[in-house]
């Protein structure tokens, strides 16, 4: 039994690591990942029973009773497989973007056209409203890909601010919250804060976190269960219209330096891979490119296993 319990408890926690890897990246939404994995609607259930009831079960019955109302150990479990991925992968995931780009947006379109068609199979995709609904998610999914970075200043309100809609999009299937970090501006700054421990900057991110998640998962849940159908279809067609955010092959149009010396892009055009090489004058690398990404649709296929073997077992 208690082996049982260690298993489970160790899964959660594997699969809390793969949501914060999800989530350091712009355009990848640890929200599939747990969607893919079995446990999205557990965590948006445990996550939505902190209210004032648990105050009174906490007076009334003590704290176990309160933890196993909120789900305690799977939510502890899996955040601290979120905060330990987060820590340990911030550094590689920085240096592979850096060094291998092409390589690593290829396996992120990997694990969102694998993620896409997962979606897509639980919904009925010949009812009008399931397709007007993954028309809506498309539609939002371009215009926020045509957004400019913008620079805000960094201070304890933005940080705030930006850890509410950082987290409010990390449990959103197809919805990056690094991607919405990187349009405010306030993804150097986060990555920043982890590679330095900046204690400050991550305790004010981490707040802004805790109200943005408890504050919204309810409203998610609420959506979940009394309009499934659009609420899934909508998150579906932004998973699929955000390949268009992860393309690989980018030609930069507008470039300025930011506040700490470095050139970043601001305007960027998705182009061929065949005319990459002419345009920007480096390689296409289609090959790795292609394995990479067929890498990512075979992690989303493991997970998806995963995922399954558990609610079986269950």
């Amino acid at each position: 039994m208690l082996l049982q319990v260690i298993k489970g408890h160790a899964s959660t926690f594997l699969k809390g690591m793969a949501m914060g890897a999800a989530d350091v990246v712009p355009g990848v939404s640890g929200g599939t990942i747990a969607f893919i994995t079995g446990i999205y609607e557990r965590l948006l259930k445990a996550l939505k029973s902190f209210t004032p009831q648990t105050l009174l079960i906490l007076k009334r019955d003590g704290w176990a009773s309160a933890w196993r109302h909120v789900d305690g150990s799977f939510l502890l479990a899996l955040f601290g497989g979120v905060l330990f991925s987060i820590a340990t992968l911030s550094h590689l995931i920085a240096y592979a973007l850096a060094n291998y780009p092409l390589q690593i947006w290829g396996f992120f379109c990997g694990l969102i056209i694998a993620s896409t068609l997962y979606l897509a199979r639980t919904l009925d995709l010949l009812h009008p409203k399931t397709l007007l609904a993954l028309a809506c998610g498309v539609l939002v999914a371009l215009a926020i890909s045509v957004l400019k970075p913008v620079e805000v200043p960094v201070s304890a309100l933005t940080v705030l601010g930006a850890g509410a809609i950082a987290i409010c999009a990390m449990i959103l299937p197809g919805v990056s919250g690094s991607f919405l970090l990187l349009v405010l501006g306030m993804y150097p700054v986060f990555v920043r804060a982890v590679t330095e421990l900046d204690f400050k900057i991550l305790a004010l991110f981490g707040t802004g976190c805790v109200l943005g998640l408890l504050l919204f998962s309810h409203v998610l849940y609420w959506l979940l269960q009394h309009w499934r159908r659009i609420t899934l279809g909508v998150l579906t067609g932004f998973l699929a219209g955000s390949i268009v955010i992860v393309w690989p092959w980018k030609q930069v149009l507008v470039e300025r330096i930011n506040r700490h010396g470095e050139m970043v892009p601001i305007v960027q055009e998705n182009i061929s891979p065949w005319v990459y090489e002419a345009v920007t004058g480096n390689q296409a690398a289609i090959v790795s490119v292609s394995i990479s990404a067929l890498c990512g649709v075979v992690l989303v296929l493991l997970l998806e296993g995963v995922g399954r073997n558990n609610r079986d077992c269950s």
